[in-house]
């Protein structure tokens, strides 16, 4: 079976609900997905998934929730050298850096060797009613991105 995972940091409930959406449209492709927030989760983990979505809200002047800073140590320590991944989160436009936590996930997993199977998911505060479809789209989509990259390298192999 096709199983997912995404890994996310929420504090007022929005970055949480992005992914709860995120996740219907990864079931409606016809795959498993398993939600976690990124305390619970050690990066390891990772690598039992055909693929996987972190998604974090950002914090201050653009950064990253110190609820995340361990879990990319951790990262540092994987091979995730060709993995499948994407990034979401969400922010305020009021700041001077919008969505910066999303721009370092991105620069974490390039560094990582990881493959952004598509343009990050970027909302402000939470979801409104069209971008809950758009959520549920970008989730679909990651999941079909997935076993697309996972069939093309089968027919070169």
């Amino acid at each position: 079976m096709n199983k997912f995972a995404i890994i996310y940091a929420s504090v007022s409930g929005n970055t949480e609900e992005i992914a709860e959406l995120i996740a219907d449209g990864i079931r409606a492709s016809g795959a498993e997905v398993d939600l976690k927030t990124v305390e619970n989760s050690h990066a390891e983990q990772l690598l039992q998934y055909k693929g996987y979505l972190l998604g974090a809200y950002t914090w201050g002047d653009g950064e990253l929730p110190d609820e995340f800073l361990d879990f990319c140590d951790e990262m540092d320590e994987v091979d995730l050298q060709g993995s499948r991944a994407a990034v979401f989160g969400s922010g305020d436009s009021g700041y001077d850096i919008y969505c910066g936590a999303v721009d370092q996930l991105e620069e974490k997993l390039r560094t990582c060797g990881a493959m952004l199977l598509q343009e990050s998911l970027k909302i402000e505060y939470g979801p409104n009613k069209d971008e809950k479809v758009l959520c549920r789209e970008f989730g679909k989509s990651f999941a079909e991105a997935c076993m697309s990259v996972l069939n093309d390298h089968e027919n070169t192999a």
